[in-house]
């Protein structure tokens, strides 16, 4: 029998290793890839300022490539305008030039012509590729003007989340969740819009991040004999957390936090695992006042973000200039690169 077991970990080592080094060539194959792409763009750039060739050479230099390398994918003339943009677009940002090389070309290229501001840049290429973020991901969480919501989200985090996950806490929490995939008028009870999310888990666990796991709607607490349901109790895989969400249809008030601090203090208590950390809480509302919601974290000591909802996928235009200045935006961005 112990030879058995001994025999299984050999081979479970084994498969191990050949996956790793699969993925690490992977990495290798791709770092290559992206700098040929490079000094293809640089190249073709160079060339059309020196001799004042138009985009037509990108034409001819395609269906040269194609002659030469039969069957070899990724010479279109698109493509090579492509790798000439990329260029144009990173070559005087030394910070951004590193990160061009750690995720695909799929996504760079998406990145590139969706984002034309170089903070937003880099957000999308920091977070693709420290949270693996599939072209489909990508593509959502642009759509959902992820990088803003992240810059405007409100916690108190700073004061009380240990600083060993306190970066991933604060990216797991946004400012304005986007469910427009919900097929409900504008006007509905928040048992409506309880049942709705349940009923579409799978639409809002991608809106609300891919590292949350659902545990229960109207999860049931008894404290002292008394019967309390916290609306929708989710697990965040990273953190290693129970996540309470407090579902309201109106405006945030004052006392949802105190509520809620009850529901993380009782989780806490009672459901949390030794070895969990600390539950988190996120109180979704219709509105809110970020000024009152300020106040009401100040002096809140459980970990919790107070976020709005809406039925559209635009950032509306009242937040756009809450948006902080390009130095703030880069201080934030910094967690983007640290630890787990």
């Amino acid at each position: 029998m112990q030879d058995l077991i001994i025999y299984k970990d050999f081979i479970k080592g084994i498969k191990d290793l050949i996956y790793r080094r699969q993925y690490e060539a992977m990495k290798a194959v791709n770092k290559e890839l992206l700098a040929l792409y490079w000094e293809i763009g640089e190249e073709i750039n160079n060339q059309q300022n020196e001799k004042g060739w138009g985009k037509s050479v990108v034409e001819v230099l395609a269906n040269e490539l194609r002659l030469e390398f039969p069957g070899v994918k990724g010479f279109s003339a698109r493509n090579l305008w492509n790798m000439r943009n990329l260029y144009l677009a990173y070559s005087q940002n030394e910070k951004l030039q590193p990160l061009v090389a750690e995720i695909s070309w799929t996504k760079n290229v998406i990145i590139m012509e969706r984002c034309k501001d170089d903070l937003a840049r880099e957000f999308y290429l920091k977070i693709v590729r420290r949270f693996g973020w599939t072209k489909d991901v990508l593509l959502n969480n642009l759509e959902n003007k992820a990088y803003e919501k992240y810059l405007l989200n409100q916690t108190n985090f700073d004061d009380t989340v240990p600083s060993a996950y306190r970066k991933q806490a604060k990216l797991a929490v946004k400012d304005d969740y986007n469910f427009d995939f919900l097929e409900m008028g504008l006007e509905h009870s928040e048992a409506e819009l309880e049942a709705a999310l349940v009923k579409n888990i799978r639409a809002f666990l991608k809106e609300i991040g891919e590292d949350f796991a659902f545990i229960d709607s109207q999860y049931h607490l008894v404290v002292d004999d008394t019967d309390f349901h916290i609306d929708l109790l989710l697990f965040h895989r990273r953190l290693r957390c129970l996540v309470a969400i407090d579902l309201k249809i109106g405006k945030f008030e004052p006392e949802y936090a105190g509520k809620m601090q009850f529901y993380l203090a009782a989780l806490n208590k009672t459901k949390k695992m030794p070895d969990e950390n600390p539950s988190i809480g996120i109180i979704i509302c219709k509105n809110k006042s970020r000024t009152i919601v300020e106040y009401a974290l100040n002096n809140a000591d459980a970990p919790i973000g107070v976020a709005t909802y809406s039925m559209y996928n635009t950032l509306p235009d009242n937040l756009k200039d809450l948006l902080p200045t390009p130095d703030e935006i880069a201080d934030r961005l910094e967690i983007m690169s640290a630890p787990l």
